[in-house]
């Protein structure tokens, strides 16, 4: 089977439009009023700043200092790093239902079935996909289960918590033999082919959006749970 570029990119293009609907959904459902348009501005900005990085081939150089990546990478782990210790942080983990935190991260199974067929058009390495190292599958599987138990309360929060960090555990490691199979000089691993994909427009939304969506969702979650958790044995 032939890898077309062109069928594979609008499919993936439409892809991010459903997951940057998704959030604008989540964001007008749940934030109170006065987080919502900040919300949808904060996503739109996010969305054409990754975009760009994309389109004008910053992600792919790795020639100029610091890497192109480093553009990408900083920003994303201040993002997470603002949700984990803010005060709006905070609000929006309260007013998402951890249920539906813990839903969101479905969308995985979907960028696995991508990766799949990106390492099979040779465009990155067996390594990122479930063939190889790749374990992120599992979290995209189990997401909607672990939801429902969520949500029915039929799992402890404490079980739940676990789950939220594995998954933090296993998208980190993907995420890491991401960047260490990119072409240049951060290519730390050896590899069949190097990772093409992480540079090239529209995929480059897996690392500008897809992953710090997962991140996020799964820290949101846990300030949820971790709350939610020490207000039960303050009130038992």
């Amino acid at each position: 089977m032939t890898f077309d570029t062109q069928a594979m990119s609008t499919l993936f293009i439409l892809f991010v439009v459903a997951v940057a609907m998704m959030i604008a959904f989540s964001i007008i459902r749940f934030l109170p009023p006065h987080y919502r348009r900040p919300g949808l501005i904060g996503l739109a900005l996010w969305l054409i700043y990754g975009g760009t990085l994309g389109v004008s081939g910053v992600i792919a150089d790795a020639t100029i200092v610091p890497p192109g990546l480093f553009y990408l990478l900083a920003p994303m782990i201040m993002l997470v790093m603002f949700m984990a210790r803010s005060n709006v942080g905070q609000a929006i983990a309260f007013s998402i239902p951890v249920w539906f935190l813990t839903a969101m991260e479905s969308f995985r199974l979907v960028v696995e079935a991508f990766l799949h067929a990106l390492w099979r058009g040779g465009q990155l390495p067996q390594m990122l996909t479930y063939h190889g190292a790749n374990f992120d599958i599992l979290i995209g599987i189990s997401a909607p289960v672990m939801a429902w138990l969520i949500a029915s309360r039929r799992i402890s929060d404490r079980l739940a918590l676990a789950w939220h960090v594995v998954g933090i555990a296993f998208l980190a490691n993907v995420a890491i033999r991401g960047v260490f199979t990119s072409p240049g000089p951060l290519k730390l691993l050896a590899t069949e082919v190097p990772n093409m994909a992480i540079g090239t427009f529209p995929f480059t939304f897996i690392p500008s959006l897809m992953v710090p969506l997962a991140l996020v969702l799964h820290v949101l979650s846990i300030r949820a749970l971790r709350k939610r958790t020490s207000q039960e044995h303050a009130n038992p």
